[in-house]
């Protein structure tokens, strides 16, 4: 097959996600769709041999790189034991090791899992839960949701419920019953002389004021743990996520930390909200919780949530599900990423490998265009001034040119390639991210 044999029957025939598909069409001057064929570690490679490094990890889920032996090994030994069976009266061993141990990452403070597919749904299924508790509580007042500025929490509907990305939002806004926002604590906002554990403690005090005037409505807080992703790699202190916890016990809040993006090892910890010393009421964790190889979601939960629905009555009960919920397959892909971590000392190696791409990215710091260099162990990000509205597009191109595949958020040029990756290849990714940006800003 060839690419453009391969593209053709693509544009006929699937209609991608976050795509404006006729920018794809025939005689477009957009960035091309790329065909891919196959991947090894941190490459992609097309059907005429070019390759890519992913510095996206495709869309964040990758970790160990593209068909990685030890994923590859425990998925071909489950295929000959089980592929998948209902998780609604029967279980199986892949989803009970995978519970105990996530539930051991947490300190056992996060005993109770559940399954599901993505992102979004695990947002809906913490929200959805914690409502379900205070009602169970007799707690009924407590129906709204508060969440910060920016955030991005998934898009289905219920999940756009407590996003703040107008993108995704604006076009979907009759069906939505939109949450509360509060101020992000984003360290670029700081004022002259201010630090951003000053931004934050600001950011706190918003959402004190909030919660003094409106928490016997509010069910809980969602919040992404240091860094809000879509919407730019926002990144903050942990301060705030500390006043955030003190504070919704204070009022009697749920915290649920959306760790989708952001977990398994992204910031510099196993888990983003580590770094403030806490523990949310939930925890959701997807894309690299599998190693980037199949669908899965979870959403970790305390004995006090559990004990809510603990009844003998079925409508007390978490009524949700879908067909996949634990799939025994996903959930194997999910213990040997859990392996790699246990087995290769992952964090500590992370931690080199954040500070040699800080060093790579040190000189853009003084780049006339550039703004807000940020990192926060394997994400690193910049702004770039510039009032071209395709810029995103046109450095995505310059980049494809120089086997490199970043997708710029608007004006945000962000890094967040999987943990194989080595020197080298991280001179290369940061070297292409340059010229890409000078031929961009030239154009």
């Amino acid at each position: 097959m060839s690419n453009s044999d391969l593209l053709q029957r693509s544009l006929a025939a699937v209609w991608h996600p976050c795509t404006q598909m006729k920018q794809h069409a025939a005689g477009s001057d957009a960035a091309p769709m790329i065909p891919i064929a196959r991947g090894k570690g941190v490459w992609l490679y097309d059907f005429d041999g070019r390759r890519y490094l992913d510095g996206i990890s495709s869309w964040w889920v990758n970790l160990f790189g593209h068909c990685n032996p030890r994923i590859n090994a425990a998925l071909r030994e489950q295929l000959d034991e089980l592929e998948h069976v209902i998780l609604a009266g029967c279980t199986h061993r892949p989803v009970v090791e995978l519970s105990e141990r996530l539930s051991a990452l947490t300190g056992g403070s996060l005993g109770h899992c559940f399954y599901a597919s993505d992102g979004a749904s695990a947002t809906e299924i913490a929200l959805k839960m914690s409502f379900h508790a205070w009602r169970n509580h007799g707690r009924h007042d407590k129906t709204e949701f508060l969440c910060l500025s920016g955030s991005y929490h998934g898009e289905t509907v219920g999940a756009l419920a407590v996003t703040d990305v107008a993108l995704f939002k604006d076009a979907y806004a009759p069906l939505i019953r939109a949450a509360s926002t509060v101020a992000s604590p984003d360290a670029r906002q700081a004022k002259d002389g201010e630090t951003p554990v000053d931004v934050a403690r600001r950011a706190a005090a918003a959402l004190a004021s909030h919660l003094e005037e409106h928490h016997p409505r509010i069910a809980a807080l969602i919040v992404e743990p240091l860094i809000q992703c879509a919407s730019g790699m926002v990144m903050y202190d942990p301060e705030y996520l500390r006043l955030a916890r003190a504070l919704c016990d204070r009022y009697e809040v749920h915290l649920i930390c959306d760790e989708i993006a952001v977990g398994f090892g992204r910031t510099g910890t196993f888990f983003a909200h580590e770094q403030a010393g806490i523990r949310p009421d939930f925890l959701c964790l997807s894309k690299g919780i599998s190693g980037g190889y199949l669908p899965l979601s979870v959403v970790l939960t305390t004995d006090a949530v559990y004990g809510a629905f603990y009844d003998d009555r079925v409508g007390r009960g978490f009524l949700h599900s879908h067909s996949y919920t634990g799939n025994a397959l996903a959930c194997r892909a999910a213990l040997a990423t859990l392996d790699i971590f246990a087995d290769e000392e992952v964090i500590a190696a992370n931690r080199l490998l954040a500070e040699h791409l800080a060093s790579c990215l040190r000189p853009l710091a003084s780049h006339p265009r550039v703004r807000h260099l940020r990192q926060r162990g394997m994400i690193a990000a910049f702004d770039v001034l510039s009032d071209d509205e395709r810029f995103a597009e046109r450095f995505h191109r310059q980049a494809l040119a120089r086997e490199i595949l970043l997708r710029p958020i608007g004006n945000t040029v962000y890094f967040m390639p999987p943990y194989v990756l080595d020197s080298e290849q991280c001179e290369f990714l940061v070297a292409g991210a340059v010229a890409a940006l000078e031929a961009t800003l030239a154009a």
